[in-house]
């Protein structure tokens, strides 16, 4: 039997039925913070911190009904319980990076309100042109406080993964904020390390070189 949202559309398109499902407010942000890797409920909350507990708890049951998210707990010696999207759940990672460059270009999207880790490493993939990165070859290391994530080009392909890198041409610790502004607003990066805003090791050069890839596109008018 079709699942049907309280709130249900009543129609037969299946965009429609796409709303039904993840048109909530904050569904789609937890979905969001998803696409790298299951998440603990504090983890999201966290990175969501305008949404209360019991609406997070209201639209991880939602989407978890819907056969978007599921819940497992992870072995020993963690034994947490976590969140994470099914198969097919990962597979609306096209339409959330799509619909971040469609927004980007919106005359009232103000880049200096808070971002998330997962929101900042998705950009980088929803932006990546493999004609600019061209021989690229660069392994990144970033870590926002508790969380780390290993960026990599290679043969004209991007990947992030959760995690420290084995090998890092580079390793850059700060807020996200921060690293957004020397990558998309072009802010100096010497400026942002004096202030102690960023720190970026090894070769920094990589790190800039990495950075070049992308620039804001247009507001749209």
């Amino acid at each position: 039997m079709t699942k049907k949202s309280p709130r249900s559309y009543d129609d037969a398109c299946a965009t429609a039925h796409a709303l039904d499902l993840i048109g909530d407010r904050w569904a789609l942000l937890v979905m969001r913070e998803l696409m790298l890797g299951p998440r603990r409920f504090g983890d999201l909350r966290a990175s969501l911190p305008g949404v209360s507990a019991n609406v997070l708890t209201q639209r991880l049951e939602g989407l978890e009904s819907s056969k978007i998210v599921r819940r497992r707990k992870l072995p020993p010696p963690a034994s947490v319980q976590v969140y994470e999207l099914t198969e097919w759940g990962l597979e609306a990672r096209p339409i959330v990076l799509e619909l971040g460059k469609w927004a980007v270009r919106s005359p009232f999207h103000d880049p200096t309100l808070p971002l998330s880790p997962v929101a900042l490493m998705l950009s980088f993939q929803a932006k990546f042109d493999p004609t600019v990165a061209g021989d690229l070859d660069v392994s990144l290391g970033f870590r926002f406080e508790d969380e780390a994530f290993t960026v990599s080009v290679r043969d004209g392909v991007l990947v992030t993964e959760r995690g420290d890198p084995e090998r890092a041409d580079a390793r850059v610790i700060g807020a996200p904020s921060a690293v957004a502004g020397v990558m998309y607003g072009k802010a100096p990066l010497a400026e942002l390390q004096a202030a102690g805003a960023l720190s970026v090791t090894g070769d920094v050069a990589a790190f800039m070189r990495f950075a070049d890839l992308y620039e804001m596109p247009p507001k749209a008018t």
